[in-house]
């Protein structure tokens, strides 16, 4: 299931969207100059490595520093290759410009890393003894598919369903797409908590962002024109 294309237009310019892909392209292409080494040694540094806090003999024995928390921001700049950049970087603007739109260009920023942050905790809760750093948008990019949840329930999303390598292309409401999106991470993330499931996909990460970008949404929408609530004169685009 491959969204393509939603039918909200955006009112105003995507500008933080627009630059969180640009930051994420070019982490990643430095990343991609780096010796091997090097780059294991950036991604255990920046990445949300959990055993980091909780034991530090083993930090101080790997050469990690002690009692430095960025990683819970830098992890999100982070890509373990280039599907996962493209995916997270499609999903991101696909639906950030139009969450953006609603927030405001500073608000959405603001929202964005609180999401990230909040999926980071979530995942180190329940992964706390991993020594496998977790990297990636897609904790914070689940929070803004939450939002867009929230702000347009009804809005359409075209998707390929791609059948045999025959594609199929659907209309799918957006609260039907979000929340088939949603609990094929919590069954995940269920199965690898059952399972003793390490390394892969971080689920939780994803369970944690979407949960707090659906609660954070309207307290950061404050007094915006429309708050979050559906604008009249956009239900003839989704309806």
């Amino acid at each position: 299931m491959i969204p393509l294309k939603d039918t909200i237009p955006r009112r105003t310019f995507p500008f933080i969207t627009f630059l969180l892909v640009v930051m994420n392209g070019l982490v990643f292409l430095y990343q991609l100059s780096l010796p091997e080494r090097h780059l294991e040694d950036l991604v255990y540094l920046f990445g949300l490595v959990p055993a980091r806090y909780t034991h530090p003999a083993w930090t101080v024995a790997v050469g990690l520093p002690l009692d430095e928390y960025w990683p819970f921001v830098t992890n999100m700049f982070l890509h373990g290759g280039w599907f996962h950049l493209i995916a997270n970087m499609w999903s991101l603007y696909l639906f950030g410009d139009n969450v953006e739109d609603r927030l405001g260009h500073f608000r959405f920023f603001l929202f964005y890393l609180l999401a990230g942050v909040a999926a980071n905790a979530v995942h180190f809760a329940v992964n706390h003894d991993s020594t496998l750093p977790v990297i990636g948008a897609s904790g914070a990019i689940a929070g803004v598919m939450a939002a867009y949840l929230r702000l347009f329930p009804f809005g359409r999303i075209i998707t390929l369903f791609p059948v045999f390598f025959i594609p199929y292309f659907f209309e799918i409401p957006a609260y039907i797409f979000m929340g088939f999106w949603f609990l094929t991470q919590v069954f995940s993330g269920a199965a690898s908590l059952a399972t003793a499931e390490g390394g892969g996909i971080a689920w939780w990460a994803h369970i944690g962002g979407f949960a707090a970008g659906f609660l954070l949404i309207k307290p950061l929408c404050g007094r915006r024109i429309g708050g979050c609530h559906e604008d009249e004169k956009y239900q003839y685009v989704y309806r």
